[in-house]
Formats: structure tokens, sequence, C-alpha cells
């Protein structure tokens, strides 16, 4: 698919995005229930913190390369 006008760049943003709600999404739930004790550290909602991370680059790079754009 040469010169199809699609960056990879877009599709690597859709996984991000895609990863970081999945593991936001486990986080907030982790978080409101409370369903890992005993785990070191987890005051800190790491899943909350790492999965919006994921999906603010995966939408920057969804944003940046999306299909249409012009040069």
């Amino acid at each position: 698919m040469h010169g199809s006008g699609i960056s990879i760049w877009f599709f690597i943003g859709v996984l991000l995005t895609v990863y970081g709600v999945l593991i936001f999404g486990y986080g907030v739930v982790e978080w409101v229930t409370g369903i890992s004790p005993g785990v070191q550290l987890a005051y800190l909602h790491t899943p909350v913190w790492w999965g919006g991370l994921l999906g603010a680059l995966g939408l920057f790079y969804v944003v940046k390369f999306r299909p249409g754009r012009s040069k």
C-alpha cells in the first residue's frame, strides 16, 4: 500500500488511545472498588496516570497524523 496517504503513526495513535482508555478504565475501577489489597504503593493509582498519559499521547498522534490532513 505504498502511496495510500495514511501514515503508520495514525494507526499507532489509535492503538495508544485504545490501550490508554482500557488501562485508565481499569485504574478507575481499581481506585473506586479497592480491589488491589496488599499491593505496594497502590495509593499512587499508577494505572490511572499511565492510562491518561497513553490516551493523551495517542490522541496527539491521531490528530497530528489523521488522514486527509494537508501537509
